[in-house]
């Protein structure tokens, strides 16, 4: 898929391109209204995530440009204006979703994919290792046919190596998926890791630490 960031803040910006692309999307992003407006009447997309507050122009705007044109791409609103009129007002316009600033990864990985889905006609997001299996739709994971009661964080970094599965999932991206874009401590995400090595121990997978990059899901040979 081919998504559109519209977003003036650089660290969101990134921390979205990193999020994205490994669901396998290809993530084009812009900074200012003006760029963002040219790309959207020359080229297609298969989703728009759409800051409001651009230093040229108001993501408002953009939306009601794009929907008078005929062009119904899917377009998730990233905003910081949490007032209600903002919110009515983008919906009207055709906005297709609404995630308010600040949000967590997760969340927002859940409503792109639904979105897609949507528009693809496809009900199925299910992501799966050998026979461990997330379903980010009902949030359950299993292990041969199990059922693994994990606490939130630790279903969070599941999900985060699932999507990666067989390659490195960057530590960045993953602490970002649990603790949000705060300071983390030096040892958080070892610590969750850990924990879900303990719970695959027996499954045929196994988590490997890279110094420095991050950790990789892989079935044991």
């Amino acid at each position: 898929m081919r998504l559109l960031v519209v977003e003036d803040d650089p660290l969101i910006a990134r921390s979205l391109n990193q999020a994205l692309t490994p669901l396998g999307n290809t993530v084009e992003a812009f900074t200012r209204y003006a760029e963002a407006s040219a790309a959207l009447r020359h080229d297609r997309f298969d989703l728009i995530l759409l800051d409001l507050g651009l230093p040229d122009g108001d993501g408002l705007t953009l939306l009601g440009e794009l929907r008078e044109r005929g062009d119904t791409t899917p377009v998730l609103i990233l905003t910081a204006r949490d007032g209600i009129d903002d919110r009515v007002r983008g919906l009207d316009l055709g906005a297709d979703d609404y995630l308010a600033k600040p949000f967590s990864l997760a969340e927002l990985e859940a409503r792109v994919r639904a979105l897609l889905r949507r528009s693809q006609q496809r009900t199925d997001n299910r992501l799966s290792l050998g026979a461990l299996c997330f379903d980010p739709a009902s949030g359950v994971a299993t292990l041969n046919g199990e059922a693994l009661d994990l606490p939130r964080r630790e279903l969070r970094l599941l999900e985060g190596l699932l999507l990666h599965a067989g390659s490195i999932t960057p530590r960045e991206m993953l602490e970002n998926r649990l603790f949000g874009f705060g300071d983390v401590g030096s040892n958080a995400l070892e610590v969750y890791v850990s924990r879900l090595r303990k719970r695959l121990q027996g499954s045929g997978l196994r988590i490997r630490t890279f110094r420095g990059l991050g950790y990789r899901l892989e079935e044991e040979r």
